[in-house]
C-alpha cells in the first residue's frame, strides 16, 4: 500500500517546534513591601509643580519596567529609584540595602544622580550622571531608562496642554532640559537596543519636535566634578 503524500504544508509544520511563552516574573511580598516603603517615604511629594502624587510616577517606571522584561529586583529598584536622592542620601541607600538586599540597592545607587544636602549645581549633576550611565550594567540602564521614557512622556504631556510655561518648572530651563534627554537617549542607544530605549528615542524626537527645535548640546556653564559616595 503507498503511503499517503506528505504535502509541503504538513512538512511545515511537523518542522516547527512550538515557540514557548516566556515565563512572567514572580511578583510577591518584598514587591509589596517596597511599594509601601515607596508610598510612605515619597508621602506628600508631587510631581513638578503639580498636584499629582510622586508615587505615580514611581508606579508608571516600575510598569514600564516590567513590560520591558524586568524581574522583581529591578522592578523594587524602579519604585525605589528616587528614594536615596529624594529621602535621605546615603543613610536611605544602606537602608535600601539592609531591607532590599545589595542587588536592588546597587540599581537604586545607580539610578542617583545626587547623595548630597545641598544639591550641586544642575548641569554638574546631569553630567556627571551621563559619565557614570556609560559605565552601569544593562540592568541598572534599563530602570534608568524607564525612568527617563516616563518623564519624557509626561513632557510632552504637560507641553501640550501648558505650552512655554512649562519649561519654568525645570532646573535646566528650555535648553538644559531638552540637551539633557537628548544626550540620554543617544547615550542609551550606544549599546544594544531593547524596547525601552527605543520607546525613549521615539519620545525623544517627538518632544523635540513638539517644543519645535532641533537636537540641542550640552550648556557651557560648570565642570564635571566626582560625586562623593
Amino acid at each position: 500500500m503507498e503511503k499517503p503524500a506528505v504535502t509541503v504544508a504538513a512538512k511545515t509544520l511537523m518542522g516547527v517546534k512550538k515557540k514557548k511563552s516566556p515565563k512572567p516574573p514572580v511578583l510577591g511580598e518584598r514587591l509589596q513591601r517596597a511599594f509601601r516603603y515607596a508610598a510612605q517615604k515619597h508621602a506628600g511629594q508631587t510631581r513638578k509643580q503639580t498636584a499629582v502624587p510622586y508615587l505615580s510616577h514611581l508606579m508608571a517606571v516600575t510598569s514600564l519596567l516590567l513590560e520591558g522584561g524586568g524581574d522583581e529586583d529591578m522592578a523594587i529598584a524602579a519604585l525605589l529609584h528616587d528614594v536615596v536622592e529624594d529621602c535621605g542620601g546615603m543613610p536611605r541607600l544602606r537602608e535600601v540595602r539592609r531591607m532590599f538586599g545589595a542587588r536592588v540597592a546597587k540599581i537604586v545607587e545607580g539610578c542617583t544622580d545626587s547623595f548630597s544636602d545641598p544639591k550641586l549645581p544642575w548641569i554638574v549633576r546631569k553630567q556627571e550622571y551621563l559619565q557614570r550611565l556609560k559605565h552601569e550594567d544593562d540592568e541598572t540602564r534599563l530602570v534608568s531608562a524607564s525612568d527617563k521614557l516616563h518623564n519624557v512622556r509626561t513632557v510632552i504631556a504637560d507641553y501640550r496642554q501648558d505650552g512655554e510655561a512649562i519649561w519654568k518648572r525645570f532646573s535646566g530651563g528650555r535648553d538644559g532640559t531638552l540637551w539633557y534627554y537628548r544626550a540620554l537617549s543617544d547615550e542609551f542607544q550606544r549599546r544594544k537596543p531593547n524596547r525601552i530605549t527605543r520607546e525613549l528615542a521615539i519620545a525623544v524626537q517627538e518632544l523635540e519636535k513638539t517644543a519645535g527645535v532641533k537636537p540641542r548640546r550640552a550648556p557651557r556653564e560648570g565642570r564635571s566634578r566626582r560625586v562623593a559616595k
